[in-house]
């Protein structure tokens, strides 16, 4: 895979690599068609050697690659955008962009947490979730 990206886009450099995807759309469908599949399949090895209870995966495109109905539940955590860009202030660009928008996400999701509280309300917000889901 690595010599695949090398050979197209002439570099290994992920900020290099950024830079190209994100100002072409065909070059990033290229590169997602190399990946998405290849991460997918680590994820489902992942699940099937656990023996828990409950998975916690984090996928920044699930609704985006329409991947919601492989999960029991959805958790969508956000931010307000003013709080985000203070904690990532190279957020904005053309990657944050191309997301479906928060309250869509949220509207479609089994859980929402809009995280500009403390870490006390974070977790106590996820130990309510673990809570409901370990109770179905």
């Amino acid at each position: 895979m690595r010599a695949a990206i090398e050979e197209r886009f002439g570099t290994n450099d992920r900020a290099r690599i950024a830079e190209i995807v994100f100002a072409d759309a065909d070059q990033l469908a290229w590169l997602e068609a190399l990946l998405h599949p290849r991460v997918r399949r680590h994820e489902e090895a992942w699940f099937a050697e656990l023996d828990a209870e409950i998975a916690v995966t984090e996928i920044p495109l699930l609704y985006e690659v329409g991947g919601e109905g492989r999960f029991d539940a959805v958790v969508v955590i956000t931010a307000p955008d003013a709080l985000r860009s203070a904690r990532t202030p190279n957020a904005a660009d053309e990657r944050a962009r191309r997301l479906l928008p928060d309250d869509e996400k949220a509207a479609r999701a089994d859980f929402v947490y809009v995280n500009d509280g403390t870490l006390d309300q974070l977790d106590a917000f996820v130990g309510d979730v673990l809570e409901q889901l370990l109770q179905r």
